[in-house]
């Protein structure tokens, strides 16, 4: 059964909101987002609003075997992965954050990926990784720096506003992620 959807009263306090992240040590991928939209904010859990195709990627993707939803999110270190925010501001969009914010996010994430050691981070979001980490020519994939002991992977946001990416191609490039993380798939592939 579906949680009810936020009132108008509920979004609009969501901007005070912090969701917590989904952690534990030596996680194979930490999937790492911009930062929490008000619906999200608002029921609490990561990839929330209708529309977001995050659940239904790693699921088609073989990372789970069945599709979560995201109340479901504390689930994810039993597939081996976790969730965080590069910023933990909750905006009713990303690009209501500035580059210092993205900037001070990454110095954040750092820490986490210090303490928490994840052999692979996932950016759900190749803009915000570009300014967080000033690397304006990051693509798609994976990249040739490491934060700290983790391996990084770079993936479009998932979002249903980005129309440059439609559900069979998301699941391609999150399973390409799977497979480089030695992920067993629990799923079958579109």
């Amino acid at each position: 059964m579906k949680p009810p959807r936020p009132t108008a009263e509920q979004l609009l306090a969501a901007r005070e909101l912090v969701i917590p992240d989904v952690l534990a040590p030596r996680l194979a991928v930490l999937f790492c987002g911009i930062n929490p939209g008000l619906y999200s904010a608002a029921v609490g859990h990561h990839f929330a609003r209708p529309g977001n195709r995050f659940w239904p990627a790693i699921h088609f993707a073989g990372f789970t075997d069945r599709l979560l939803s995201p109340a479901e999110d504390y689930l994810l270190p039993q597939y081996g992965c976790g969730v965080t925010n590069m910023v933990p501001r909750t905006t009713a969009a990303a690009a209501e954050l500035t580059s210092d914010e993205l900037l001070a996010g990454a110095r954040t994430l750092e820490t986490k990926l210090l303490h928490h050691a994840p052999n692979w981070v996932a950016f759900v979001g190749v803009g915000a990784y570009r300014t967080g980490f000033a690397d304006p020519r990051a693509k798609i994939g994976s990249q040739d720096r490491r934060i700290g002991p983790s391996r990084v992977w770079v993936l479009p946001n998932t979002s249903g506003l980005n129309a440059n990416y439609q559900l069979p191609q998301l699941t391609k490039l999150f399973a390409a992620l799977r497979k480089a993380a030695e992920l067993p798939s629990k799923a079958s592939v579109l």
